[in-house]
């Protein structure tokens, strides 16, 4: 058995939503020390819903195909909808990932969980002046 899903190859080889959003609603960025996987998610919100999604990592095959993953998941959906994406549905989406890889999509998660609570703390902000 192929150590990686077809669909694990295609988001490594062809991922997603790759780059920086520069005037970003909403940018997240999480590391495991462990590993050494880095990444970071920058959101466009428009009327509660993400019109527009950027990652950039630097990683492994998991770390990458699961930030592209994630960026599909949650590009168009109201943040709401954002805010409920769990590692669980990333790896089931990329047809699972090996359990050691596992943390990948977890990244992927606080990543978009971070960018979210970066949007949401500039919206209170803004409502605040």
């Amino acid at each position: 058995m192929a150590l990686y899903s077809d669909k694990v190859m295609d988001h490594f080889l062809q991922p997603r939503n790759v780059g920086v959003i520069e005037d970003a609603d909403g940018v997240g960025e999480v590391g495991n020390a462990k590993c050494g996987d880095i990444m970071k998610m920058y959101l466009k919100i428009d009327d509660d819903i993400i019109t527009d999604v950027k990652f950039e990592t630097f990683g492994c095959a998991s770390a990458i195909a699961s930030s592209s993953m994630a960026t599909e998941l949650i590009k168009g959906q109201p943040v709401e909808d954002a805010l409920k994406l769990t590692n669980k549905a990333v790896a089931e989406a990329l047809d699972g990932l090996p359990d050691y890889k596992m943390h990948c999509s977890v990244l992927a998660e606080e990543a978009i969980q971070k960018a979210l609570e970066d949007y949401k703390s500039k919206q209170e902000n803004t409502s605040q002046n």
